[in-house]
C-alpha cells in the first residue's frame, strides 16, 4: 500500500509538472503573447470587404488633399487615390469628415478605418497607428499677403502667426525656436479659417504644408507670398489602427500596383501637374 501512494504522489507531481510546462508553452512568462494573439485575430482586411465600405477620416477643409469644392462634395488629391483603392478592393469609399483633434479617438473608436489626409508622418503617430509608406513630401512654410514687408521668418519676429490646432504645423511650430520669438501663435480649427484672418489682418502669416499653401496660391489665385524659409521637411503617410496589419499591407500594395499602371500619376498630374509622389 506504501507503495501504491507513493507511485500515485509521483504520478500526480508528474501531471502538475506536465499541465505547469503546457501553460509556460503558451504563455513562456506566464502571460499571453499579445503579439500572437493580435495577429491571429487580424481581420481587417476581411472586415472592410464583409462591411463593403472603407471609411476615410479627415479634416474636410485641407486643400488640395481633402476639402469642399463649391458644390459642397469632398474632393482633392488624398480622396482620387482613396477612391482608386475602394474600387480596386471591391468596395465603396465613405467619406466621413472628423475633428483634426480627435482624429486617434475616432480610429480607434472605430467610427472610421483610416486617417488619409495629408497626415504627416511624426513620433507620436507612429507610436499611436499603423502607417503606411511615405507617400507625398512636404515642406512647412510661412505664408504672408503678398503686400507685405515681410521676407524671411527673421521679420515675422513679434507678430501674430496662426496655425492649425492638432496639426503637426503647430506642433513644429510651438516646438521651435520661432515660438520664443513670435509676438503671438494662434490655433485655428482649419486652414481656411486662418487665411481668412491673414486678408483681414488678424494675423501676419500662416503656418502649414507647402502643398496647400501653393494650392491656395495656383488654383485660388490668392495674393499670397510663401517665405524662403522652409522650418521642416516631412512626409505623408495613411493611418491605421495598429492591429489592422492586413488592411494597412492590403492598401499598400495597390497603391504600389497603381504606381506601376500610371494610375497615381494620372491622378498626381490631375492636383499637381505632375507626378510628385514618392510611392515605390
Amino acid at each position: 500500500m506504501k507503495m501504491k501512494k507513493i507511485f500515485a504522489a509521483f504520478l500526480a507531481a508528474a501531471s502538475m509538472a506536465t499541465l505547469f510546462a503546457g501553460c509556460q508553452t503558451q504563455d513562456g512568462d506566464g502571460m499571453e503573447n499579445t503579439d500572437t494573439a493580435a495577429a491571429a485575430e487580424d481581420n481587417s482586411l476581411d472586415s472592410i470587404k464583409e462591411k463593403g465600405k472603407f471609411i476615410l477620416g479627415l479634416d474636410d477643409s485641407f486643400p488640395p488633399m481633402g476639402f469642399r469644392d463649391e458644390n459642397n462634395e469632398i474632393v482633392g488629391f488624398d480622396i482620387d487615390l482613396a477612391k482608386e483603392v475602394a474600387s480596386r478592393m471591391g468596395v465603396e469609399l465613405v467619406v466621413q469628415p472628423i475633428s483634426w483633434d480627435s482624429k486617434e479617438m475616432e480610429l480607434n473608436s472605430g467610427n472610421i478605418d483610416c486617417i488619409w489626409n495629408g497626415m504627416s508622418i511624426n513620433d507620436d503617430r507612429k507610436e499611436a497607428m499603423n502607417l503606411s509608406e511615405a507617400y507625398l513630401r512636404n515642406d512647412m512654410v510661412f505664408v504672408v499677403l503678398d503686400s507685405s514687408a515681410y521676407n524671411s521668418q527673421a521679420d515675422l519676429a513679434g507678430k501674430k502667426v496662426a496655425v492649425q490646432n492638432g496639426s503637426s504645423a503647430q506642433e513644429i511650430l510651438e516646438g521651435s525656436e520661432f515660438n520664443g520669438q513670435a509676438g503671438e501663435i494662434i490655433g485655428y480649427d482649419d486652414n481656411v479659417t486662418a487665411f481668412m484672418d491673414l486678408d483681414a489682418n488678424g494675423v501676419d502669416a500662416v503656418f502649414l504644408d507647402s502643398v496647400v499653401a501653393n494650392y491656395f496660391i495656383t488654383s485660388k489665385s490668392k495674393p499670397y507670398r510663401i517665405l524662403s524659409d522652409v522650418l521642416y521637411e516631412e512626409e505623408y503617410a495613411i493611418g491605421f489602427r495598429k492591429n489592422d496589419q492586413a488592411l494597412r499591407d492590403e492598401v499598400q500594395k495597390i497603391l504600389s500596383e497603381m504606381k506601376a499602371d500610371g494610375k497615381v500619376g494620372e491622378i498626381s498630374t490631375k492636383w499637381f501637374g505632375s507626378d510628385i509622389t514618392i510611392i515605390e
